[in-house]
């Protein structure tokens, strides 16, 4: 099978030779490989099943001076784009000529995260308590423009997913009730994950934090793949248990202890656990649960990547 066809048969759980794999790598943990290993071609020798498309997107621009101040601010929130679509049909069209890898779109931050990256997240918690009507009409003005730059994409074939990421959750729960999520944040993504189901591709969301309570409400919403699953905050086997007949997992290997502070052995024997657990009838993307950062040790990185690897057992 090719990368595309793993990645995809995995989230519609059907039995794949070897799971499906993608590292995310900091530049402090590239510089380490190339120095380390004399490899200068840091992704190909990943050689993940996944393959990240960069497409035009918006960020915010001139905000004025009240932005972040302690009172709601008054002056309009302006944005800038970046990148450009003269050419993006075409170019991932020749990339899709040289590669069978999945194509994901990977959007970092395009809702909850857009609000308070803006605001700063202490000001925007105390906005939704203090002045909700606020922090909807800003929230409601992110997923409006999320949607054109979303659809100037969507109808490029050769893309097979998109990932909307927000931190919805610190590592000891939601970072705001289910109920309040419900209303502010809910309505919004709903309309992101219809909109890219319209054009046929998977809908990818990356949450840190322990967002238990959330991942019924995802389910019922249409996701396909949460990431990244925290096991020093989240229990795997209740996850799976749980969602795994109705979600795809990606992530799941903890880059808080094991990778930085085991031994390769160690590595090995949690890689190859996590990956038996969670591929059990499908439904799993082997990966960290974060990337791998400058304190995670070369030979970690390269025991982890032997048993991605390794075909399935049995």
């Amino acid at each position: 099978m090719t990368s595309r066809e793993l990645v995809c048969a995995a989230i519609e759980h059907r039995d794949t030779p070897r799971v499906p794999y993608s590292f995310l790598t900091t530049g402090e943990t590239n510089d380490q490989i190339r120095e380390e290993l004399g490899v200068q071609d840091v992704e190909g020798w990943l050689d993940n099943d996944l393959q990240s498309i960069g497409v035009p997107w918006w960020g915010w621009d001139g905000l004025g001076a009240d932005w972040r101040g302690e009172a709601t601010p008054v002056s309009p929130a302006k944005v800038m784009g970046s990148g450009s679509y003269a050419s993006l049909r075409d170019n991932v069209r020749e990339m899709r000529d040289r590669s069978d890898k999945y194509f994901l779109v990977m959007i970092w931050g395009s809702h909850f995260e857009k609000a308070n990256s803006a605001r700063g997240i202490e000001n925007f918690l105390c906005d939704i308590a203090a002045d909700y009507a606020f922090a909807k009409r800003l929230c409601t003005s992110i997923v409006d423009k999320n949607m054109v730059m979303l659809e100037n994409f969507l109808n490029i074939d050769e893309i097979d997913g998109v990932l909307l990421g927000s931190d919805w959750g610190s590592q000891r729960g939601s970072l705001m009730a289910p109920e309040v999520w419900d209303d502010l944040i809910r309505p919004g993504e709903q309309r992101e994950y219809d909109l890219v189901h319209d054009y046929g591709k998977h809908v990818w969301v990356h949450s840190c934090g322990r967002v238990d309570a959330l991942i019924p409400r995802l389910v019922e919403m249409g996701l396909d793949v949460l990431n990244p699953v925290q096991p020093e905050c989240m229990d795997l086997a209740t996850l799976k248990a749980d969602f795994g007949a109705d979600l795809t997992f990606w992530g799941g290997i903890g880059t808080q202890n094991i990778l930085p502070y085991g031994t390769p052995d160690e590595v090995r024997a949690e890689a190859r656990a996590t990956r038996d657990l969670m591929s059990d009838d499908g439904g799993y993307i082997l990966s960290p649960s974060q990337a791998l950062q400058g304190d995670v040790p070369v030979e970690n990185i390269q025991a982890l990547l032997e048993v991605a690897r390794e075909p399935m057992p049995g």
